[in-house]
């Protein structure tokens, strides 16, 4: 299975990429580079929705060069993995049960016996908020980093689209349909102009380009299943004592402008964990590690300081 190199964005070296299978049927891609000299563990990143392992490059650059081996993959129903619909724009699962599922194989058959311990789980989004489920029941990972984890979506986020609407088209048999207002249109390769994920034209701009290059790694809307699976996950995250239950430390950096997820429910998630803290990075969207510079600085920063073994950086 290969990555998609372009000028603009070229694949790190000492990678090596290939295809496995879920114990489900499923096969999903995944990226993993070798640990630089001085090694410091390694980070696996989790992706969020609609996103593919090209997009994070230059993430893995960053965190090589902060000696740790990195290792990403595409979810189920986008990037180059494995499609559960005869559409492949839709972005589809019957049940988050279906991530967890990807993560695990991804445990157990790429970061456990290839990649030199300590592990730490870098998660964005969607993928942020699946790391964290699955923290609650294994401790793979010694310390946890969450870029604007999805715990609940702003007021003006999906319209008029709320929990018992989509419910109730999941039950009369929808689930496979895009959500109300749905379509095809490729999300990351939207005009930079009135996007609500980066205020960097050249990191937005690099992304289209990975997908003109090969437009499979591309996905559209979710489907009502997708949308009724994310809000029962999010549902979770506000039972008393779940914050509670997490014995990771953990940290989550939110996105002071984020029209995508709640940095709200982030800050309140973060106060009533026992080890956890937040940042709030002001005047940020929510792609923060797609952002400007001087967002992503603020991020490295408080991943520096957080996770042992990183240097500083000036």
């Amino acid at each position: 299975m290969k990555l998609v190199s372009i000028p603009a964005n070229p694949a790190p070296d000492d990678v090596v990429c290939g295809t496995l299978k879920t114990r489900d049927g499923l096969l999903l891609r995944f990226a993993r580079w070798a640990p630089p000299p001085g090694r410091r563990g390694t980070v696996c990143i989790f992706q969020g929705r609609s996103e593919f392992i090209e997009k994070y490059f230059e993430v893995a650059r960053d965190l090589r060069a902060r000696g740790f081996a990195v290792v990403a993959f595409d979810w189920r129903g986008q990037g180059l993995s494995g499609r559960m619909l005869a559409d492949p724009r839709k972005g589809h699962v019957r049940s988050f049960d279906e991530y967890e599922i990807d993560l695990e194989t991804v445990m157990k058959e790429v970061l456990l016996p290839d990649c030199p311990p300590p592990y730490y789980g870098l998660g964005h989004s969607m993928g942020a908020s699946i790391l964290l489920s699955v923290a609650n029941r294994h401790r793979w990972f010694d310390r946890i980093v969450l870029s604007a984890p999805m715990f609940d979506l702003p007021p003006i986020q999906w319209g008029a689209l709320r929990r018992p609407i989509v419910q109730a088209m999941r039950l009369a048999g929808m689930g496979s349909a895009y959500i109300p207002g749905g379509t095809p249109a490729v999300v990351a390769a939207q005009p930079f102009v009135g996007n609500n994920v980066t205020t960097d034209p050249v990191r937005h701009a690099r992304t289209a380009a990975v997908i003109d290059a090969e437009p499979a790694l591309g996905i559209g809307s979710p489907t009502v299943a997708w949308a009724a699976s994310a809000f029962e996950v999010m549902n979770e995250f506000t039972e008393p004592g779940y914050a509670t239950r997490l014995r990771q430390p953990t940290v989550m950096v939110a996105a002071g402008r984020d029209q995508i997820v709640s940095t709200s429910a982030i800050e309140d998630f973060s106060m009533r964990m026992r080890a956890g803290s937040h940042l709030i990075i002001a005047g940020a969207r929510h792609e923060l590690l797609m952002e400007q510079d001087r967002y992503r600085a603020q991020f490295w920063a408080a991943f520096d300081a957080f996770v042992p073994g990183a240097p500083s950086f000036g």
